[in-house]
């Protein structure tokens, strides 16, 4: 059986990466430049993909990259201890050297290493979680001192970084991170996450300790100028056809998600044999929402009325969700009310803002509300 030509759920490499060349091209600017940058979207954007595909691009030599997944990451100890493991792993060859520059960039620390005799394993790293409380300059400032050393620039890429605001004192710790890392001049930080109000929180309050670290850069959706030509070149390249036409219906679909494109995509291209047809795009589109339909279903269980009814407005198109008719229409309580139901369907990461409107982030589920959820 042919390899399916898309890719969705994990990071987009190759030929199944499109578009994204003004962003690929800034990242790459900032990469050999050591500009801070800020990567936001909402999730399933392709943020990881990005940042993978534009440190790939980077042809200076002494440049090196870490990358760093804070997904399971919750407290400060946690945090030193993958830093410091995925920072030495990055400046070390083999795990000897790494072993070495731990004896000779920590002065005051004495880690603890796990080295397993699988070399696909990874090594671990333990420390003194009181004698880490006293020192953590060492392990903020360690990637500093190793690229000073060697006279080399790494970067940091720190994927789930508002995972940082479970934390205890989570302020506190920004601060602590912002005093040491606004004054490496061999390393440079790309922070992004999936949590799009946390990380705006972070880097656009003035208030914030992150405030204005680096360059911000949005993504914006891919078009369909974009769109279009991908899904063709992707259907011809295993011998399968697909019109101009059908290729904008799925993306239109999909309201030019990354995800969720490809996600559809792929099902239309599983469900063909030789040509697309309209029947074949609509069998999609179904069998994408039955299976789905479970976790939508309980995703709408687990809100309260209000907030059901407030997206029932959205999908009816309505704007003024404060006028006195929506508020009885819908069964929204009072107008104050209507202001607490938004911001947690925005904190739920269900809806958002964008240029001026609210929007799902998932269009998928809109679709299910549309025409299962409210449509039966």
């Amino acid at each position: 059986m042919k390899q399916a030509p898309f890719r969705y759920g994990v990071l987009a490499e190759g030929p199944t990466f499109t578009n994204r060349a003004e962003e690929t091209r800034r990242l790459v600017t900032n990469f050999e430049n050591g500009i801070n940058t800020i990567l936001v979207s909402p999730r399933r954007w392709g943020k990881s993909s990005l940042v993978k595909h534009a440190a790939a691009k980077v042809t200076r030599r002494k440049v090196r990259f870490c990358f760093i997944d804070l997904f399971n990451i919750r407290t400060e100890e946690e945090f030193y201890e993958v830093l410091s493991r995925e920072v030495l792993k990055a400046s070390s060859a083999r795990w000897q050297q790494l072993v070495k520059d731990a004896g000779t960039f920590f002065k005051q620390l004495v880690p603890k290493f796990n080295v397993s005799p699988d070399p696909s394993a990874e090594v671990s790293i333990s420390m003194d979680w009181q004698e880490v409380k006293k020192q953590p300059s060492e392990i903020l400032d360690l990637a500093e001192a190793i690229c000073k050393s060697r006279n080399i620039s790494l970067v940091i890429c720190m994927d789930e970084f508002q995972n940082i605001s479970f934390f205890d004192d989570a302020v506190g710790f920004q601060k602590k991170l912002r005093a040491h890392w606004q004054h490496h001049q061999h390393v440079s930080y790309c922070l992004y996450g999936s949590r799009r109000h946390m990380l705006l929180e972070f880097f656009t309050e003035p208030s914030m300790p992150f405030y204005k670290f680096g360059d911000l850069l949005f993504l914006e959706k891919i078009g369909e100028k974009h769109w279009v030509p991908f899904i063709k070149e992707r259907f011809r390249s295993t011998g399968k056809k697909i019109t101009e036409t059908l290729a904008l219906e799925i993306t239109a679909a999909m309201e030019n998600h990354p995800y969720f494109v490809q996600q559809l995509a792929q099902q239309v291209w599983l469900m063909t044999e030789e040509s697309v047809s309209a029947r074949i795009v609509a069998a999609a589109r179904t069998a994408l929402l039955q299976h789905h339909h479970f976790l939508f279903q309980r995703e709408v269980d687990q809100l309260t009325t209000p907030q059901v009814n407030f997206l029932g407005a959205m999908i009816d198109g309505v704007e003024k969700f404060t006028a006195s008719d929506t508020v009885k229409t819908y069964k929204l309580g009072t107008a104050g009310n209507v202001k607490r139901i938004r911001e947690s369907l925005v904190n739920r990461e269900i809806i958002d803002h964008e240029g001026g409107r609210l929007v799902f982030l998932d269009p998928l589920f809109k679709m299910w509300l549309a025409e299962v959820y409210f449509g039966s």
